[in-house]
């Protein structure tokens, strides 16, 4: 699988939490001739089953991204809008957008407003409209836009927007080009709305009603310039083996059993703790009766900016952990 040609051509999906529809049918042409059945639940998540008669295993990695949504159309034909998910000023400014029906804008700051105190308040889209009726004409109110930005190999490193987390989708399909046999009954889920609170997750976990939970996701990089080290791996140190976020304590035989399978296997890993911030595992652990949860993170610097980085050894180093555990005992 070409991880660069995947990534573009999932990131040329338009999919905001709440409208991962685009996303999920490129998924789930990509997962099918891996797994037994491919389905849809009623909040959109993509479920690719491959069963087993051994232990309930359920992989998560979200497909939603953050965007924006508009809630006004000002008389010049500018456009006001609200973030959905993590959507931040300072990383926003700027930055080229796309509308799901094509529409491209740029994002800008009102001109009485000071760089070094505005908030999303302060930003507009510019879509080219010369006035409000043309630009009702080309989006309306509740439309979302995304971040319109490139995707590129950087050295072995891979530059693009949402990698978080677009980067989690591709090492679990490339995990399940690389799955062998198994006689688990896996569970390959994209998730929706993540970015909103976990909710995809939530309700795939009660009714796949897994005995072992993995999120899979992307994780904030300490090595950054500057880093104030509010977590714990960096790029190129391998697969990151969740240990702890904002959402989660992960079950310590999970952690050994990754980590375990990892040294058995010879796959890169360091260890993922980070200071806020969470995963699917946040939804998972506490399903029904509780879900023996992990996590399987991939490195990632500048989160939710249009632009972010990540290396492609940890995403390979991601993709054959997830298969690892696929194919284990349990």
């Amino acid at each position: 699988m070409d991880m660069l040609k995947t990534l573009q051509a999932l990131n040329a999906c338009h999919g905001p939490s709440g409208d991962e529809g685009d996303v999920a049918a490129l998924l789930e042409k990509l997962a099918v001739p891996y797994v037994d059945e491919c389905r849809r639940d009623t909040l959109g998540n993509l479920i690719a089953h491959r069963r087993g008669e051994g232990s309930r295993v359920m992989f998560a990695a979200h497909m939603d991204t953050i965007g924006c949504i508009v809630t006004h159309i000002e008389k010049e034909g500018y456009l006001r809008f609200c973030k959905v998910g993590g959507l931040r000023a300072a990383e926003a400014l700027g930055a080229p957008v796309r509308f799901k029906n094509g529409v491209r804008g740029v994002l800008r700051l009102s001109e009485a407003a000071e760089v070094k105190s505005m908030t999303l308040d302060d930003l507009y889209l510019d879509i080219g409209a010369h006035d409000a009726d043309e630009a009702r004409a080309m989006v309306q109110i509740g439309d979302t836009a995304v971040f319109d930005t490139a995707s590129f190999a950087a050295g072995d490193r891979l530059a693009a927007p949402y990698l978080d987390n677009r980067a989690s989708c591709l090492a679990m399909l490339m995990a399940m080009e690389q799955l062998r046999e198994s006689k688990n009954d896996l569970y390959f889920v994209f998730t929706v709305q993540e970015e909103l609170g976990l909710r995809g997750a939530k309700t795939a976990a009660y009714a796949i009603d897994p005995d072992y939970g993995v999120a899979v996701d992307v994780t904030p990089a300490a090595d950054a310039l500057g880093s104030k080290h509010r977590g714990s791996s960096v790029l190129g140190g391998g697969a990151a083996v969740k240990v702890m976020d904002g959402s989660v304590i992960c079950h310590p035989q999970m952690v050994d059993r990754l980590e375990v399978l990892a040294r058995e296997r010879g796959i890169p890993t360091q260890r993922d703790v980070i200071r806020a911030g969470g995963t699917d595992a946040g939804s998972i652990h506490v399903s029904r009766m509780g879900v023996l949860t992990g996590g399987i993170s991939i490195p990632c610097r500048y989160l939710h900016a249009p632009q972010e980085l990540a290396d492609r050894g940890d995403i390979e180093a991601a993709a054959r952990l997830i298969a690892a555990f696929a194919e284990c005992r349990l």
